[in-house]
């Protein structure tokens, strides 16, 4: 493969992978490869980053993309090495790993990754002459997660346990176990690439960034990355609804302004004058389906809900299956977020008979809260529009929005599966704009709208 199809298929498989990278880019990476020493591979993996990542979410994958269509040689000349890699009981081979954990190198840590995949990392495949090759078998034979005490107990010596010292060592074999860990997993790709061919590997070796994650697909460990996100979020949403606000508005007439205006022309008002709107921050009602169907995009808007307390006067925060309760008291400034969310499952009175019923829901809000949405109000409501075939209560929702300055439906699902199954998305969208928002990305994308 030449220099150029391999710079063609490296930056199609980042696209792929969700990590934008445009024509210019593309050219930008080209022409710096002309100006580096192609043979010192972190040299070219540097330049590929600056010109093609734009966020530091996006360089894991990168770095997985790029190790597999520019892969670490692995023959060369070799330090002189104290055992038999390929032959070494396992006892000498984890005391070796001990000692590179403590002070070797990457190259001393790469190559005894490949030796170690190499020796343990391959099992039998169903296709005859080929062997499918994993990580855990590796790390299962090493054990290096359990070498800390025998670490400890080498580099200790005659030194107080607890001390400074023990925490360095102990930081230091962390870090370098995890950085053996993703030699093992590096390596075990390059030789599936090898196998089946690089662009299969790479579709299935990079998961989406971040924030091209949907929500209703999303893990605990995703959730836990997501919260430094929601932060910025809460307050561009607030600046954008805030600045929204002081558009719109206009302030009461101004009458003597406006008679004095007219003296120029006769004494008719050809030039109305108001007085300047006065300054407020807007208040917020969020209205969450919180129904399992949609539980991790529940959580994620529980946590924007939460960061928005901060940025807003006023928040109303409201959860529904099939019926509603207010929420906003789990989201006290201050309070531990994921404890809220424990105590808003058992505490919180918005289940019946546990079928997600939008209509009831709507019509329950109106007669218990509607008081909380006027003229300072911005409505949003986030769910997926599915309510089990039951009546959607769509004048309910008519006057609630009639009564709000502003209303916004962001719905975690698909546009082409809106209106299907029990999905009554268009209907509820002809009374509230209604924006598909599965991801962090498209959040973003809606917030911008708001200018």
């Amino acid at each position: 493969m030449s220099l150029i199809d391999r710079h063609v298929g490296f930056v199609r498989a980042l696209r792929e992978a969700g990590i934008p990278v445009s024509v210019a880019e593309g050219l930008d990476a080209a022409h710096a490869l002309r100006v580096i020493e192609l043979s010192e591979r972190e040299s070219l993996r540097a330049a590929y980053a600056a010109t093609l990542v734009k966020k530091p979410a996006y360089r894991p994958g990168f770095d997985v993309l790029f190790d597999l269509w520019f892969p670490a040689s692995t023959s060369g000349v070799h330090a002189e090495r104290p055992i038999d890699l390929g032959a070494a009981p396992v006892d000498e081979l984890r005391d070796h790993l001990a000692r590179l954990l403590t002070g070797g190198t990457d190259q001393e840590l790469r190559e005894f990754a490949q030796a170690m995949v190499g020796r343990f990392g391959h099992q039998p495949a169903a296709t005859p002459g080929r062997q499918s090759w994993f990580s855990y078998s590796v790390m299962r034979a090493l054990s290096p997660e359990t070498l800390m005490a025998r670490i400890l107990q080498n580099v200790l010596q005659g030194q107080e346990r607890g001390g400074l010292a023990e925490k360095n060592v102990r930081r230091t074999v962390y870090d370098n176990t995890r950085r053996f860990e993703e030699a093992v997993a590096t390596d075990v790709r390059r030789r599936i690439a090898e196998d089946s061919g690089i662009e299969r590997i790479a579709r299935s070796a990079v998961r989406p960034p971040l924030d091209q994650i949907d929500f209703l697909r999303i893990t605990k460990a995703d959730l836990a990355r997501l919260r430094r996100e929601v932060y910025p979020l809460a307050r561009r949403l607030a600046t954008r609804l805030t600045i929204k606000q002081r558009r719109g508005r206009r302030g009461r007439l101004d009458f003597r302004r406006t008679m004095r205006a007219s003296l120029q022309s006769g004494g008719v008002p050809l030039t109305t004058h108001f007085r300047p709107p006065r300054p407020h921050k807007p208040e917020l009602v969020i209205l969450c389906d919180t129904s399992d169907s949609v539980s991790s995009f529940a959580h994620f808007t529980l946590l924007l809900t939460y960061a928005l307390r901060e940025q807003f006067t006023k928040v109303r925060a409201f959860g529904f299956v099939d019926t509603v309760d207010e929420i906003t008291r789990f989201f006290v400034p201050g309070a531990d977020v994921v404890e809220a969310v424990t105590r808003l499952t058992s505490e919180a009175d918005m289940v019946r008979f546990g079928r997600t019923n939008y209509g009831h829901s709507l019509e329950r809000f109106a007669e218990r809260y509607g008081d909380a949405v006027g003229p300072k109000t911005s409505l949003l409501i986030l769910g997926d529009a599915r309510s089990n075939y039951q009546p959607p209560a769509l004048d309910v929702l008519r006057s609630l929005v009639g009564r709000s300055r502003h209303a916004y439906w962001l719905n975690p699902e698909p546009t082409a599966q809106w209106d299907t199954g029990d999905s009554i998305a268009s209907e509820y969208g002809t009374v509230v704009p209604m924006h598909e928002c599965r991801n962090v990305a498209q959040l973003t994308a809606f917030i911008e709208t708001l200018a």
